[in-house]
C-alpha cells in the first residue's frame, strides 16, 4: 500500500459523552497535530550476550501537541481551555481518519492538558499551542483504537 495518508485527513476528537457511550466531537480548528508514542529502554546486560548490551521495551508513554485557533465560541477550543484552567481531564482520540470510518486508527486516552500557550503573531491569527498527556482513569487505560 502506498503512503497516501495526508495530515489534513487526520482528525482530533474529544468525547462529549461517557466512556462507555462516547459522543466523539471533532475539534475542527486544529493544525499541526503531533502524536508521540514512545517506550522506555530497559537494558538487559549479562554475559550471554557476548559483550553486547541488549534492550527490551519498558513502559509506554504518549503525548499530543497541537495548535488550535483562538476561537472562544468553538466547543473544541473551550473544552480544551477549560480542562487546562480547571485541571480536569478530557478524553481525546487522535485518529488517522474519521472516527466513524472503518479502518481509521489512533490513540484513545483520557488526557490532562499540561500547557496552553497563546500566540499573538503580528501578521497571524491568535492561536494556542497545546500539550496533553494521558492521566489515570478508572474506565480504561490509554489504548490504540482501530475502527
Amino acid at each position: 500500500m502506498a503512503a497516501d495518508k495526508r495530515g489534513l485527513d487526520c482528525k482530533l476528537y474529544y468525547n462529549a459523552g461517557t466512556y462507555g457511550s462516547p459522543s466523539w466531537t471533532l475539534i475542527a480548528n486544529v493544525k499541526d497535530v503531533t502524536l508521540s508514542v514512545e517506550a522506555t529502554d530497559i537494558t538487559v546486560a549479562n554475559r550471554s550476550a557476548s559483550g553486547w548490551s541488549e534492550s527490551i521495551q519498558g513502559l509506554k508513554s504518549a503525548s499530543i501537541s497541537f495548535q488550535i485557533d483562538w476561537d472562544t465560541s468553538a466547543a473544541g477550543f473551550t473544552n480544551v481551555r477549560d480542562a487546562f484552567l480547571n485541571g480536569t481531564e478530557i478524553e481525546i482520540a487522535s485518529m488517522d481518519g474519521a472516527i466513524a470510518t472503518s479502518g481509521s486508527q489512533g490513540l484513545r486516552a483520557t488526557m490532562i492538558v499540561l500547557s496552553f500557550t497563546r500566540n499573538e503573531g503580528l501578521e497571524d491569527i491568535v492561536t494556542a499551542d497545546v500539550s496533553i498527556r494521558p492521566t489515570p482513569n478508572a474506565n480504561a487505560n490509554p489504548a490504540w483504537l482501530t475502527v
